[in-house]
């Protein structure tokens, strides 16, 4: 079966997309490891991956490379939130899918290779999910990436997904990272995890390496001058984020820091923070000057007060 290669350096990437023949369908992987989506996303490609078999040429080759360790690359694919797949041929890119929706990453996989013409492509898709077990309706319940069985003697054993793979029928896994909640239960419930997904996370126009508005780059260069690690979100990139969290934090301006899910503030207010208690981001610091994207060993991890 199919492995999932990790990248490790531009050249290491350079090198893989050249072995590889123009017919064969790459799948790029983006991921932090801090990020609890990631986790789930690298699950849903390890159960799809185990479905194709070794094949000369390869149909699909999977790679995960972590975003923050290789900008480079990141950036090149204009990633701005993970996890990110990218689907390439030939090195042209024909689709990408932002966050884990295992139905949506099925389906772009697959419709990926169906167009390709490569004669193995589509059978082989639908060969190897055609010999995966399906749960009847009502038979099981998803949590956490896992199947327990509710069955009527009520047993609630544990199903083996080793051959799992997710079909279009499926829910999803996470909280998807593009703008499809179709409800405002369901973008709060995205919010409460975004805000959550660093110690430190900073809500801004554009990237830190470009950002896209005076204040954003400000408070870009303030986090790096104390040192600070932090997760970051590109707010352009998606509109529901944008607007939905003004209504959500009833704050209605960006950039927005927030320290240990709870919001900070804006610009003003960080320089405000940092005027009353110049030891205010010490727990979140590793070196003054070299701050930047989250690197979860060095981060703290901030108490939470219970209420």
């Amino acid at each position: 079966m199919s492995q999932i290669t990790e990248i490790t350096s531009p050249s290491d990437f350079s090198a893989h997309t050249d072995s590889l023949p123009p017919t064969t369908l790459l799948a790029i992987s983006f991921y932090t490891p801090w990020a609890t989506p990631c986790k789930q996303m690298a699950d849903i490609l390890s159960a799809l991956a185990s479905q194709y078999p070794l094949r000369d040429p390869p149909t699909v080759s999977f790679v995960s490379i972590n975003a923050e360790d290789q900008p480079d690359i990141s950036e090149s694919y204009n990633v701005t939130a993970v996890p990110f797949l990218v689907l390439q041929r030939s090195g042209n890119v024909l689709e990408s899918v932002s966050g884990c929706d295992a139905a949506k990453v099925r389906g772009a996989i697959e419709n990926s290779i169906r167009k390709s013409g490569h004669g193995a492509g589509r059978s082989t898709i639908l060969e190897a999910l055609s010999t995966t077990p399906r749960a009847e309706a009502g038979e099981a319940d998803t949590v956490n990436g896992s199947v327990s069985g509710t069955g009527a003697n009520g047993s609630g054993a544990t199903k083996d997904l080793s051959g799992y793979a997710p079909s279009a029928s499926d829910p999803p896994t996470a909280p998807a990272m593009s703008s499809t909640a179709d409800s405002t239960e369901a973008l709060n419930a995205r919010l409460a995890v975004l805000v959550k997904a660093a110690p430190v996370m900073l809500f801004m126009k554009g990237t830190p390496s470009s950002p896209q508005c005076g204040f954003s780059r400000q408070l870009v260069g303030l986090l790096r001058q104390k040192g600070v690690r932090y997760g970051f979100f590109n707010i352009l990139a998606d509109e529901e984020v944008r607007q939905g969290l003004k209504v959500w934090a009833d704050w209605p301006t960006f950039p927005q820091l927030w320290v240990g899910g709870e919001l900070v503030g804006g610009l003003d207010i960080v320089k405000e923070e940092l005027e009353n208690n110049p030891e205010f981001f010490e727990e979140y610091a590793v070196e003054p000057g070299i701050g930047g994207m989250a690197a979860p060993e060095a981060q703290g991890r901030p108490e939470v007060a219970s209420t």
